[in-house]
C-alpha cells in the first residue's frame, strides 16, 4: 500500500459540495502524480460506475471507484469533508471519501492490497483515526497500515458500541416468529453454518466490505459464516465439503454470482451487495429463519440477464422490467439471425422465394434460386423460435431454469394459436409465477432432489398449457389479430406520427429498455413468413432512427472537436463504425458525459429520421444490418436521406448547445483542447 498513496494524495479540508467536485478534486491530486493521464476521461469512467449504483456506505463514508485505462498504476486519494458530501448512502452525507483508481490491467498483488482497505472500512477504530487524524502524512500513514489506529474512547462511545453489539447479537438470535432462536436450539452439537458469495460491478470495494461486514456479523451471533469473495482478482472457489456442510447461503451480489448452481438445494437470501454491509446481521437472521421453516432453492440458476428477482427495496414495476428485458435480450440473436438470412433470401432469389419447395425435396447445388430458397427457410425456422425463446427466458428471468420448460411450452402454444408476440409475453410472466409459487411451497427433503427435474416441469407445464389453451389464448390472438390489422390500417399523418414516436423512443436511453421496446415492437411485426407493408415501414423507421445518435455524435466531434475532449473525440471515431450498424450504444459514452444536451438532441433528430422514413413509404424486412442492409431497403435513396437529414438536426443541436455552455468551476473550458500534460499543471479554477 506504500506506493498507493502518500500525503500528497490526502486532502483532510476537501470544499467539494457534490460527490463529482470531490472527485474531480482527488483526481487532480493523481493527475499532478502522473498516476492518471486524462482526467475527464478518468472522470468519465468513475461517473459510469457511479452510474451502475451509489458508492455511499452507512458510517459517513464514500467510496467511489473504477478500473480505468487513464490510471497508471493502482492509486487511492483520501478526502475529508468538514460539511459531509452526498454519495447515495441512506444514513446521509459521507466525511470520509476514498477515491480508487485501479488501471485497466491491474495486477491481483494491488487488487488484494485494495481489498484489504475495503476490510478496513468495516472497523470503526480505523474510521475514528482517520477522522480524528492531524495531518495528511499521518492519515496516509494509517491508511497504509503503517501506524495502528489509537483513538480514545469516551463513555459515550463505549456504551454506544457496547449497545450496537448488543443490537447485533439481538438481531442475529431472532425471534420465535422467524424461526432463528428455534434453529438455534436444535442445534445445539455445532453452530450455525453460513456459506455467501458478495460481489460488485468493479470487483475493488463493496466486494470486500461486505464480506468482512458479513464476517463480523457471523462472528458476533455465534455462527460459522465462509465468505466466497468474486473480485476484479479473481476468486477462489469455496471448498465443496463446505457448502455441503452449510445450513444455509447468502448471496451479497450486483453482477452475477459465478457457478450459482454449487449452492442449490439450501435456504439462500439473495440480495445487493450494500444490503451485506449495511444489515449483515438482518440477513442471518433470515436464512435461520428460512433453514428453521425448510425453504429452499428448489433448482440451479444460471447465467441470466436477471439473477434474481431484485433487491428487497425494489418496486414490482422494476423487477417487471427486468423480467421482459431477460426474455426481450434473448430473443433479439433469433431476430437478427432470422430476419437477416430472410432478407438475403429474398435478395437473391427475388419475392417468390417464399413460394419455393422445401429444400429437402428439391435443392440443386448449381441453381441460385435453390442457395435463396435455403436461406430463406433457414431464416423461418429461426423466427419460429422467437415466441417460444422470448416466453421461456422471461420465465427463466423470473424462476431461473425451473422455468424454461413451462415458458417454452407455453411460448409454442401462443405460437400456435397466433396469439404471437403478445401471448409469449403472458405465456412467459405466467410460467413464471406458477414455478415461483410452487418453489414456495414446504417439500419434503426426500423430494427435493427431483423437484427441479421432474415435478416442477411437469405441474407448472400442465398449468401453464391449461391456461394458454383454454383460458386466455383466445383472447390474446384477437388483439393480436388486432393490433396487426391497425398497423396494416396506418397511412398518412397517423403513420408519420408512429415514426415519429418510435425515433423518439429509440433515441431516449441508447439500447436501454425504451429502445428496445421500440426495437421489440417493430421486430414483432416482422417475424412472420409475410410481414405486412406497415410492419416493414415500422423496421425501416426504428432502424434509422437508432443510427442517428452515434453518426451524430461522430460527425459533431468531427466538426467541432474542440468542444469535446479528447476521449469523446476518440470515442467518435469508433461511433462512425456503431452508427452505420445500428449500435445506438455508440452514443452512451457522450449522454453520460452530458445527458442534458446530447439526449434531447438525440431525441429530435431521432424523431425527424423515424417520421420521414414513414413519409418516404422505406420498408425493410431486415431487423438489424444498418447500412450494409440498405440493398434490401424499399425506397434505399429516400431512407438514406431521412437518415442524414436526422443526424443533421442532431449535430447541429448537440453543437449549438454546447458552445452556449458556460464551464463550472474548476471544470474545463467548453472548448476543451488541453492535453493531459496542460491539465495536470491546472492549478486554478477555470474562471466561469
Amino acid at each position: 500500500m506504500s506506493d498507493m498513496i502518500t500525503a500528497d494524495l490526502v486532502d483532510l479540508d476537501l470544499s467539494a459540495d457534490t460527490k463529482e467536485a470531490a472527485a474531480r478534486a482527488l483526481a487532480e491530486r493523481m493527475v499532478t502524480l502522473g498516476r492518471v493521464t486524462d482526467l475527464e476521461g478518468f472522470l468519465a469512467d468513475v461517473a459510469a460506475r457511479e452510474a451502475q449504483m451509489p458508492t455511499g456506505l452507512d458510517g459517513g463514508i464514500g467510496i467511489p471507484h473504477c478500473r480505468s485505462e487513464h490510471v497508471t498504476e493502482p492509486t487511492l486519494a483520501f478526502g475529508r469533508s468538514a460539511a459531509g458530501i452526498d454519495f447515495g448512502a441512506a444514513d446521509g452525507p459521507a466525511d470520509l471519501i476514498f477515491l480508487i483508481a485501479a488501471p485497466a490491467g491491474a495486477d491481483d498483488a494491488h487488487l488484494t492490497i485494495l481489498s484489504s482497505l475495503a476490510r478496513q472500512l468495516m472497523n470503526a477504530e480505523f474510521t475514528d483515526a482517520l477522522r480524528s487524524a492531524g495531518d495528511a502524512a499521518a492519515a496516509a500513514a494509517l491508511i497504509r497500515g503503517d501506524e495502528a489506529p489509537t483513538v480514545e474512547k469516551t463513555a459515550g462511545s463505549e456504551d454506544s458500541a457496547a449497545a450496537s453489539a448488543a443490537a447485533s447479537a439481538d438481531a442475529a438470535a431472532g425471534t420465535d416468529e422467524g424461526g432463528a432462536s428455534e434453529a438455534r436450539e436444535e442445534r445445539e452439537e455445532r453452530p450455525f453454518r453460513i456459506v455467501a458469495v458478495t460481489s460488485c460491478p468493479t470487483g475493488i470495494a463493496h466486494t470486500y466490505m461486505a464480506a468482512e461486514s458479513l464476517e463480523n456479523a457471523g462472528r458476533e451471533a455465534g455462527v460459522e459464516l465462509v465468505v466466497e469473495t468474486q473480485g476484479s482478482a479473481g476468486f477462489t472457489r469455496l471448498d465443496p465439503a463446505v457448502i455441503a456442510a452449510a445450513d444455509g447461503v447468502i448471496f451479497a451480489h450486483d453482477v452475477p454470482v459465478r457457478d450459482k448452481d454449487r449452492f442449490a438445494g439450501k435456504p439462500t437470501v439473495d440480495v445487493g451487495v450494500k444490503a451485506g454491509i449495511n444489515r449483515p446481521a438482518e440477513l442471518i437472521t433470515e436464512v435461520q429463519g428460512k433453514a428453521a421453516r425448510g425453504e429452499v432453492t428448489a433448482g440451479s440458476p444460471g447465467a441470466t440477464p436477471v439473477e434474481r428477482s431484485g433487491d428487497s427495496g425494489e418496486g414490482y414495476g422494476t423487477k417487471l422490467r427486468k423480467w421482459l428485458m431477460s426474455g426481450v435480450s434473448y430473443m433479439v440473436p433469433f431476430v437478427a439471425a432470422g430476419g437477416l438470412l430472410i432478407a438475403l433470401g429474398f435478395a437473391i432469389g427475388g419475392w417468390k422465394v417464399d413460394k419455393a419447395p422445401s429444400v429437402m425435396e428439391h435443392f440443386v447445388w448449381t441453381q441460385t434460386d435453390s442457395w435463396a430458397a435455403l436461406l430463406f427457410q433457414i431464416g423461418g425456422v429461426a423466427f419460429g423460435f422467437l415466441v417460444p425463446v422470448l416466453a421461456g427466458y422471461i420465465a427463466y428471468g423470473m424462476a431461473d431454469r425451473p422455468g424454461i420448460v413451462p415458458g417454452f411450452v407455453g411460448g409454442m402454444i401462443a405460437f400456435n394459436i397466433n396469439a404471437g408476440f403478445l401471448g409469449g409475453l403472458a405465456a412467459g410472466l405466467i410460467a413464471g409465477g406458477v414455478v415461483m409459487a410452487i418453489q414456495k411451497v414446504n417439500i419434503p427433503a426426500a423430494l427435493r432432489g427431483i423437484m427441479p427435474v421432474v415435478v416442477i416441469p411437469l405441474i407448472s407445464s400442465a398449468i401453464v398449457g391449461f391456461l394458454m389453451f383454454v383460458v386466455i389464448g383466445k383472447p390474446i390472438a384477437e388483439a393480436q389479430k388486432g393490433m396487426t390489422d391497425w398497423l396494416n390500417g396506418l397511412s398518412g399523418s397517423n403513420a408519420i406520427l408512429l415514426g415519429a414516436l418510435l425515433g423518439l423512443m429509440m433515441c431516449f436511453d441508447l439500447g436501454g429498455p425504451v429502445n428496445k421496446v421500440a426495437y421489440t415492437f417493430a421486430t414483432a411485426g416482422i417475424a412472420v413468413a409475410n410481414p405486412s407493408d406497415s410492419a416493414m415501414k415500422i423496421m425501416a423507421a426504428v432502424m434509422a432512427a437508432g443510427m442517428v445518435p452515434p453518426l451524430a455524435m461522430a460527425l459533431a466531434t468531427t466538426i467541432r472537436g474542440k468542444l469535446f475532449t479528447q476521449t469523446e473525440r476518440e470515442n467518435g471515431k469508433a461511433a462512425w463504425v456503431l452508427g452505420a450498424s445500428f449500435i445506438s450504444e455508440g452514443a452512451i459514452p457522450f449522454a453520460a458525459a452530458d445527458p442534458l444536451r446530447v439526449i434531447p438532441s438525440s431525441m429530435v433528430g431521432g424523431a425527424v429520421t423515424g417520421a420521414l422514413s414513414m413519409a418516404f413509404d422505406a420498408t425493410l424486412r431486415a431487423p438489424h444490418g444498418g447500412i450494409f442492409v440498405v440493398p434490401l431497403i424499399g425506397n434505399p435513396f429516400l431512407y438514406l436521406i431521412a437518415i442524414a437529414a436526422g443526424v443533421g438536426v442532431t449535430t447541429a443541436l448537440v453543437v449549438v448547445l454546447k458552445s452556449m455552455r458556460k464551464p463550472a468551476p474548476g471544470g474545463p473550458a467548453p472548448e476543451a483542447t488541453e492535453t493531459a500534460a496542460a491539465t495536470a499543471d491546472r492549478k486554478q479554477p477555470v474562471a466561469a
